[in-house]
């Protein structure tokens, strides 16, 4: 139950940091390499741009549990709380409509990679794992969106209230 919790609300931003030390590390020995021992590692940019990558596409659901998303501040503080929660329960529905519709074009196109066997250039890493960040973030986007769905329904419903930054 603990790692449950956990996952729920640490798994993007555990995934994320890992990927920044990761990109951090290999660009690092690559720099070091190159300008030190007058050699350039083959392998560094696409590992690097692959994690750039994943990192993007995990931050989307990352920036949903966070609630980082654009909107001003001032036109949102005007409304009550339990109005608030129901514009955001449509603008939540419409995300969610939007993730569900993307996933089987993102599962297509896992497919037609792993159909295809193509493997990256400098590493020969099969390219449905890098296709595959689409399917996983999408589908994570739809738990985060699902979850903030349930709380602005119960504020809309009285059942709790909004913290103060507006969650």
């Amino acid at each position: 139950m603990r790692v449950i919790k956990w996952l729920d609300n640490y798994l993007e931003e555990a995934l994320l940091v890992i990927m920044l030390l990761f990109m951090m590390v290999i660009m690092g020995i690559q720099v070091t390499a190159r300008y030190v021992f007058s050699y350039s590692l083959s392998w560094s940019e696409e590992i690097t741009r692959y994690l750039f990558i994943w990192s993007g596409f995990l931050s989307i659901s990352f920036c949903i549990k966070k609630g980082a998303s654009v909107k001003i501040e001032q036109f949102v503080g005007l409304f009550p709380d339990r109005v608030l929660a129901a514009i955001r329960l449509v603008t939540y529905t419409v995300e969610i409509l939007f993730f569900a519709y993307l996933i089987p074009y993102a599962y297509r196109y896992i497919l037609a990679a792993v159909a295809s066997k193509q493997l990256s250039p400098a590493c020969g890493i099969p390219m449905y794992l890098m296709q595959s960040a689409t399917l996983i973030s999408f589908c994570l986007a739809i738990i985060r969106l699902v979850q903030k769905w349930i709380q602005r329904f119960m504020v809309v419903i009285g059942k709790e209230k909004l913290n103060e930054r507006g969650e």
